[in-house]
């Protein structure tokens, strides 16, 4: 018996072909940013764990320097090795620029080290050692060379034009991920300069590993590298992905709920007539449930596919942003997995499941009688749009009250989803509210007629034109959010690098340097920076100095002050303290605090600063307090301050020649700038893209949803016409009547999603990072994305009135009974 009840429900999709587009699309979707999203984090773990190992060889203590872009000097090295430290070998990377855009790091190491650790006889083949001999070869991976498309002895061209190579594949498994490697030869031969970015060691005793410790410099750290500081670095970053990945499944989910919805809707007659003629609610329930479940396992397969392609698609972007901001190695394509795919597939279930629960149980629960005399054809929204606003209300108090007291990046992320559902569930209620009070109150009869079918066509458009409210929302805060970062850093950088250059030099040498800088003709002033890391229970505290001229006052981004603080910085005992750090244990000015010896305690808190590059605690003090404390210890950099319109190449130049600097210790402001805001842009690049995704799938699920439903008022239409009115008429009013809901929406969703910028800001960023900022509204941006919707919109109102009236209202008539 179930077969034949399954196959007359099933021929409502014959009648309402459309309605499959609609019930396949918002599911399909959904599933596929949310597989997407699943598998870059799954993508991105599992090469954190590849990454650890080298050339399949752990080497988990890394030698780096404390400030990033800092190189550890060769003759450091050299005496490592003397010392008998014969477990560590130097490592440079060199950021090269392919002729299609794309950014790839070369790894340059000395392969007879890297074969000395080996056990296993595969590392003593030829093809390691020919990585030594000219033209200097370069080794890659299998996945990164199939996602080039690159074979042996293939050459790979850059930007510039030359071309590097030939390329030897690797087929043992000994490197992963996206790196080119490489002899250390071809590093010093595509960049000059001197020094590794980083010294790798293997295991060693407790002992020799605390003698290592004693013998490294100041400006030189050691730590152990591994997965699960790797994993905490880049917690948020996967967590804003989630996000982003779990709103567009939610967003998909209320177009598939739209959807089955009003398939149970227009089914009523049938199921009143099987009802009449015996079939029993569990017989009608579980025929209903085995076409949810085919839509779920069609959706599913045809969601991981598009997901599939979608995470190689932005996965490039993914790459280079954790390379850029942690310096992790992640491969540029995603193959099929299992373990993400089975979380899919049941989120998909459990939300498809969760979806349909109540348009199932009010077909079921209707009186047959009703059902079969076509009296509920189109239900009666007003008790469950009451009933979701009553919902919202309890998300609101729950909202509230969360935001008294948010903790962490998690509970700041609850919030706005709270507040989003809250939103969400109660515009279809304030909209269908509005509508009525229009269709009694408007002077003019085709007015009022307008609105009181605006408000009826909610019961089919009330969750379309909810989840195109919340990707509307989604789109703009993301959008503010991003520009007010974007706009905030470029400030603040423009303010703290307010020097032409900045030099690292030995602290031996720093002295001649500074005094041969002053009589440079093109040298207006130079300023001097001490730095030094103290220790402080579990915590570490950078101290940095301060000089007394202008120019670096204005360089100092303060938040809050006392008065004349500049004054009272270099004259009397006190600190500036960073933004983090007077955030996460609630400084404030005026405060005492006490620091690590040798700095003591009873330090006033003359300010806080900004600070968006330094996520750790950072006090400022001044320059004479730092000769009194440390008397010439730390690490040092200049800043060095041009005469205007003087250019610093030829300074430069007459500089690295003059001291033998390499170009790593010699940074130019524009240079820093342009290179900051690139990897700004390339790390949000991710959220942009899906933004404007889910965007276009709730536009794209409104225009169908309304589509469909205006298929089922074709009798409506049909005697409209009859009526006299005209087939212009009515396609216009079909229109201006999605483009009402949109405008109305959008008036709900500019401010919403402006408050979810600023609790962004607010809460997330000021509970992960430690850093506050202001929001920056972006009114042409708003208006060009308003636009755009809008008028899909009214074309997807336009649209299927217009295909309607083609015909002779008699035709229109007949064929709609």
């Amino acid at each position: 018996m179930l077969w034949p009840v399954a196959k007359a429900l099933l021929g409502h999709y014959r009648r309402h072909p459309f309605q499959i587009l609609l019930v396949w699309l918002g599911l399909t979707l959904g599933i596929s940013l949310f597989v997407g999203v699943l598998a870059v984090n799954y993508h991105a773990k599992q090469s954190y764990a590849n990454g650890e190992k080298l050339f399949s060889n752990p080497l988990p203590y890394r030698i780096q320097p404390k400030l990033t872009g800092n190189k550890i000097p060769q003759g450091f090295y050299i005496q490592l090795r003397r010392n008998g430290f014969h477990q560590c070998a130097p490592f440079d990377t060199y950021r090269v620029v392919t002729e299609d855009g794309m950014q790839l790091n070369i790894v340059g190491f000395d392969p007879v080290i890297m074969l000395s650790f080996q056990q296993n006889q595969k590392f003593g083949s030829s093809d390691m050692l020919e990585l030594m001999r000219p033209p200097y070869p370069i080794l890659i991976s299998s996945q990164l060379s199939n996602y080039l498309d690159v074979v042996d002895n293939d050459f790979i061209t850059l930007k510039s034009g030359e071309k590097i190579g030939p390329i030897k594949v690797d087929t043992q498994g000994r490197i992963s991920g996206s790196r080119l490697v490489a002899d250390m030869s071809l590093l010093r031969k595509l960049n000059r300069s001197s020094g590794f970015d980083m010294i790798a060691c293997a295991a060693m005793s407790p002992a020799k590993l605390e003698k290592l410790r004693d013998y490294l410099p100041d400006g030189i750290s050691l730590h152990r590298n591994t997965r699960v500081e790797l994993g905490s670095l880049t917690k948020a970053f996967h967590m804003n992905l989630t996000a982003m990945g779990m709103l567009s499944f939610l967003v998909g989910l209320f177009i598939f709920y739209q959807a089955m919805s009003l398939s149970f809707i227009q089914r009523q007659p049938l199921v009143g007539i099987l009802r009449l003629t015996g079939v029993s609610g569990w017989q009608l329930t579980k025929a209903l449930l085995l076409e949810i479940m085919a839509w779920i396992l069609i959706s599913w397969l045809s969601g991981t596919m598009l997901g599939l392609a979608l995470a190689n698609r932005l996965m490039p972007s993914v790459s280079a942003s954790l390379s850029d901001l942690y310096n992790a190695d992640v491969g540029l394509s995603i193959k099929w997995d299992w373990e993400w795919i089975q979380y899919s597939l049941l989120m998909s279930i459990f939300g498809c499941l969760l979806s349909c629960f109540w348009p199932l149980v009010r077909l079921v629960r209707t009186q047959p009688i009703r059902l079969a005399s076509r009296l509920s054809l189109m239900r009666f929204a007003g008790r469950e749009f009451s009933l979701q606003a009553f919902v919202a209300c309890i998300c609101t108090v729950a909202a509230v009250a969360l935001y008294q007291s948010p903790s962490n990046q998690k509970e700041g992320f609850t919030l706005i989803a709270l507040l989003l559902v809250s939103v969400g569930l109660v515009m279809p209620y304030c909209l269908w509210k509005l509508f009525t009070s229009f269709s009694y109150t408007m002077p003019w009869v085709k007015v009022r007629w307008f609105f009181a079918d605006m408000a009826a066509s909610m019961s089919y458009r009330g969750v379309a034109a909810m989840a195109f409210m919340l990707a509307l929302a989604t789109n703009i805060g993301v959008v503010t959010m991003v520009n007010s970062f974007k706009e905030t850093t470029d400030k603040w950088l423009v303010q703290r690098l307010s020097a032409d250059l900045y030099i690292t030099p030995t602290i031996s040498s720093a002295a001649r340097i500074s005094h041969w800088l002053e009589t440079q003709p093109e040298v207006k002033s130079v300023w001097w920076r001490w730095e030094k890391s103290l220790q402080a229970n579990t915590e570490t505290i950078q101290v940095v100095s301060s000089g007394e001229t202008e120019g670096e006052r204005k360089s100092l981004t303060v938040k809050l002050a006392v008065p004349q603080f500049w004054h009272h910085l270099h004259h009397d005992r006190g600190v500036m303290v960073s933004e983090s750090m007077s955030l996460k244990h609630k400084i404030h000015p005026g405060d005492i605090i006490s620091l690590p010896e040798p700095l003591g305690g009873n330090w006033p808190v003359l300010g806080v600063y900004y600070d968006y590059g330094n996520p750790y605690n950072q006090v400022i003090i001044s320059e004479s307090k730092w000769s009194d404390t440390f008397q010439g210890e730390g690490d040092v950099a200049l800043g060095v301050v041009l005469n205007d319109q003087a250019a610093p190449s030829d300074l430069i130049q007459r500089m690295e020649k003059t001291y033998s600097l390499s170009p790593e210790r010699i940074y130019n402001n524009n240079a820093m700038h342009t290179k900051a805001m690139i990897a700004f842009d390339q790390t949000f690049k991710v959220a942009e893209t899906l933004g404007k995704i889910t965007l276009f799938i709730a536009v794209f699920g409104l225009f169908v949803s309304t589509v469909a439903g205006e298929v089922s008022r074709q009798k409506q239409v049909a005697l409209l016409r009859c009526l006299g009115v005209s087939g212009r008429e009515l396609v216009i009013l079909g229109a201006l009547q999605l483009l009402a809901i949109g405008l109305f929406t959008a008036f709900i969703s500019l401010p919403l999603g402006i408050l979810v910028a600023q609790l962004m800001a607010d809460v997330v960023l000021k509970n992960a990072f430690g850093w506050t900022m202001q929001i920056t509204l972006l009114p042409e941006q708003y208006i060009s994305t308003f636009i755009w919707s809008l008028s899909s919109l009214f074309i997807a109102g336009a649209w299927p009135v217009w295909h309607m009236v083609k015909s002779t209202p008699m035709k229109l008539l007949r064929d709609s009974l």
